[in-house]
């Protein structure tokens, strides 16, 4: 990994961020990105994902910088994997965290 990082050294300038959007359905969205505004209206816009585009609005919940791309996408991984409770806990008890909170998804 670090190999990678010395031979590129101009793509790993940027900050990047690992976020997470909560969607209309109440379904948890994680991403990285090097922009959270740009992406962030992406995917108000319906051209981010295909995963939120066929449920919006979004809200943004949680974002926190993880340096570069390579540490965003691993950090991304470690999140996707755990369970939606934690996942929650991870946003309420973020510094940047607001009052609302995700609502619960009805059981299919």
């Amino acid at each position: 990994m670090r190999e990678k990082e010395e031979a590129y050294p101009h793509a790993e300038k940027e900050t990047w961020f690992l976020y997470i959007l909560e969607c209309r359905d109440g379904s948890l969205y994680t991403g990285v990105t090097n922009n959270l505004d740009r992406r962030f209206k992406m995917h108000q816009g319906g051209r981010a994902s295909r995963f939120t585009r066929t449920r919006l609005p979004v809200k943004l919940r949680y974002h926190e910088p993880c340096g570069s791309r390579t540490q965003a996408l691993v950090r991304e991984c470690a999140v996707k994997s755990l369970p939606r409770i934690k996942k929650i806990e991870l946003i309420q008890n973020a510094p940047n965290h607001k009052t609302d909170k995700p609502k619960k998804r009805p059981l299919a």
